[in-house]
């Protein structure tokens, strides 16, 4: 009897959250461990199909680094990398589109589909869902200044066309994202992920930007996992080289997603079960809501 009330006491702790979001839009960055472990995956997925049953609009942006660097690997191709991004020239460029669009968004759309889901895979070249530039990445030269180098087909997001989202959520679908970008002529653009994942939650005007990663969240100096944290004090932890590394650009996105109108960010360990939902559903959460 008390384990059925500590199950019914979890839905009563959920239930002011369900009336809060319903009818907004969440947008999730799905990537690391949660995309190649098999219980990982179910788990997503009915996460997922869990906030569309509550009437929560969610989009899936995906990545698939790892998928990408097996299939290079596998046609003889050695990549290289600028700042943690990588060279793309034409080669890889097909290499890449192949591999989001072609292997890892059939994936992610089947998962969610098989376990009673209704999604729809997009690339950002779809409906011009991503227009995108040509990103120049900026190093600091042997004299000491900032030099901008061309590496590629490494795409910018310069607009969001929403239209393509708007209609497959009132249809109750679930968008999933691949970010492969467009460019004025039409070539294509690989875009970071967690880029694109930002520039959509703030084109949609969403509620929550959700990034999964394989860490628990944003930790202080101490190594403390902070629940809570505005976005002054996240320029703080850079500059105490607190946040470092591959953590960076997701907290700049975090940032930047709520100044161009997100309500809140949260970075969450996806290596969780039910991560999301234990995020959004419960007082304390499992990982670190970022606010203004």
């Amino acid at each position: 009897m008390k384990h059925l009330i500590e199950k019914a006491n979890t839905l009563m702790e959920a239930l002011p959250y369900i009336r809060r979001f319903s009818g907004k839009t969440f947008v999730i960055k799905y990537g690391g461990h949660a995309m190649s472990d098999e219980k990982l995956k179910k788990s997503f997925a009915l996460d997922v199909i869990m906030l569309k049953s509550l009437g929560i609009n969610t989009v899936i942006v995906h990545g698939g680094g790892p998928q990408i660097n097996e299939t290079l690997k596998r046609y003889g191709i050695v990549s290289e990398f600028v700042k943690g991004m990588r060279v793309t020239d034409p080669e890889t460029m097909s290499v890449v589109e192949m591999v989001l669009v072609g292997q890892v968004n059939r994936e992610v759309v089947g998962y969610i589909n098989q376990h009673g889901g209704k999604a729809v895979g997009l690339s950002g070249k779809d409906g011009t869902l991503l227009l995108a530039k040509k990103l120049l990445q900026e190093i600091i030269g042997d004299d000491g200044r900032v030099q901008q180098v061309d590496i590629g087909y490494v795409g910018d997001v310069v607009k969001v066309n929403t239209d393509l989202i708007r209609t497959l959520e009132n249809g109750k679908y679930i968008p999933v994202i691949a970010p492969i970008g467009v460019g004025d002529e039409g070539e294509s653009y690989n875009i970071n992920a967690d880029l694109v994942a930002g520039r959509v939650a703030a084109a949609l005007n969403a509620e929550k930007l959700i990034l999964l990663t394989d860490i628990s969240g944003v930790n202080d100096k101490s190594g403390t996992l902070l629940e809570s944290i505005s976005v002054s004090d996240l320029h703080r932890l850079i500059e105490e080289d607190a946040i470092t590394g591959g953590m960076i650009p997701k907290v700049v996105c975090c940032a930047d997603a709520l100044r161009d109108g997100v309500k809140k960010a949260h970075i969450i360990d996806g290596r969780v079960p039910h991560a999301v939902l234990l995020e959004i559903f419960t007082d304390i959460g499992i990982g670190t809501e970022i606010v203004h």
